[in-house]
C-alpha cells in the first residue's frame, strides 16, 4: 500500500482496567470510523504508570502475551478492520517481565511483538525495577500495510533504534509513550522538556526519511503514599518523512488525531536526501563504545 491513514488515540488513565480497556476501544473505533487503517495507543494504557515508585505488588499486574488483553485488542482489530499497537506490562516467565508492544493486524492476528530496549531509571521512572531489557533487537514488524519500526518511549531518544529499523526496512516508526512533568517545575522547564520530546522524534523521521506516530497519554497521576506526582502531557503527533507536522494533539485533551500517509514518498525524499548513500560505514566504530577515551 502506498497511501495510507493513520491514527494515533490519546486518553488519561485511571485504576480501573476495564475503564482504561474501554477507552482503548473507544478510541479504537473512533479510528476506524475515520478511516485509519492502523491506530496507536499510548504506552501501558490499561492502567496508571505504575514506575513512579518501587512496589513488588505490582507485578501481579503483568500478563502473559497473548493474554487477556491481547485477546481483547485482537477482537477490536478484526471488528474494525484496523491494526492496532499497543504496549502491554509483560510477563514473559517467572521473574522476567518486559514492556512489550503488541501489533495486531486487520485480521486480528498477532503479527509481532517487539519489547522496550532502553530502560529508564529515574526519580518518578523507576523501569528497571520492573523491566528487562529487550532481546529481539530492533526488528520491523510485517504487516497488511508495511513494515511497521516499533520502539517505546525511552527509545525515542537514541538515534541507533531508528537507524537499525530503517536500514531494517521499516516503512514507518512508531513510539507510544508515558511521559510528563512534574507539576512543581517551571513553565520554561516544562516547555523545554516537551519541546525536546518533539524535536528529537522529528529528527527520526527527518534522518531516515521516513513517517513517525508518537503517542502519549494525559492527566495528572499521583502516588498519594509518596505524594509523588506527574503531569502527562499529551502532546501526541504525526509527521511526514521530513518531519512536517501533519496531525497533533493538545496537552490536555483525549482524543484521536488522523493523517494520511504516503509511504512512496519515502523513495523520493530519499532520492533528494540520501543519506543513507553518504554514511560512512567504515568510520563507526566508535559508536558501539560507551565512551570513546582520550
Amino acid at each position: 500500500m502506498s497511501k495510507i491513514k493513520v491514527a494515533i488515540t490519546q486518553h488519561a488513565c485511571s485504576e480501573s482496567y476495564a475503564e482504561n480497556l474501554e477507552s482503548g476501544l473507544n478510541g479504537i473505533k473512533e479510528a476506524a470510523r475515520q478511516g485509519a487503517d492502523l491506530v496507536l495507543l499510548p504506552e501501558l494504557s490499561m492502567g496508571l504508570y505504575f514506575c513512579i515508585k518501587e512496589d513488588p505488588d505490582y507485578f501481579d499486574m503483568a500478563e502473559t502475551v497473548p493474554g487477556p488483553s491481547t485477546k481483547a485488542l485482537q477482537l477490536a482489530a478484526k471488528e474494525n478492520n484496523i491494526i492496532v499497537v499497543a504496549t502491554l506490562f509483560e510477563k514473559r516467565a517467572k521473574g522476567l517481565y518486559h514492556n512489550t508492544a503488541i501489533v495486531l493486524d486487520k485480521d486480528g492476528t498477532l503479527a509481532g511483538t517487539y519489547q522496550k530496549m532502553h530502560i529508564p531509571d529515574d526519580p518518578g521512572f523507576y523501569e528497571k525495577y520492573y523491566f528487562t531489557p529487550g532481546d529481539m533487537g530492533f526488528k520491523p514488524i510485517d504487516t497488511s500495510i508495511g513494515k511497521l519500526g516499533v520502539l517505546i518511549c525511552w527509545d525515542q531518544w537514541y538515534p541507533e533504534g531508528a537507524r537499525i529499523m530503517a536500514l531494517s526496512g521499516a516503512e514507518l516508526l512508531l513510539f507510544p509513550s508515558a511521559i510528563g512533568w512534574e507539576p512543581e517545575e517551571t513553565n520554561e522547564e516544562n516547555n523545554r522538556q516537551r519541546n525536546a520530546w518533539v524535536t528529537i522524534q522529528r529528527s527520526h523521521a527527518v534522518a531516515n526519511n521516513l513517517p513517525v506516530l508518537s503517542s502519549n497519554r494525559v492527566g495528572l497521576e499521583e502516588d498519594k503514599v509518596n505524594k509523588m506526582k506527574t503531569k502527562f502531557w499529551g502532546s501526541s503527533f504525526i509527521t511526514g518523512q521530513q518531519g512536517e507536522i501533519l496531525a497533533e494533539a493538545s496537552i490536555d485533551n483525549e482524543e484521536v488525531i488522523v493523517a494520511e500517509l504516503n509511504l512512496n514518498h519515502t523513495e523520493q525524499v530519499r532520492r533528494v536526501w540520501p543519506y543513507l548513500r553518504d554514511r560512512r560505514i567504515d568510520a563507526y566504530e566508535g559508536i558501539l563504545k560507551r565512551h570513546i577515551d582520550k
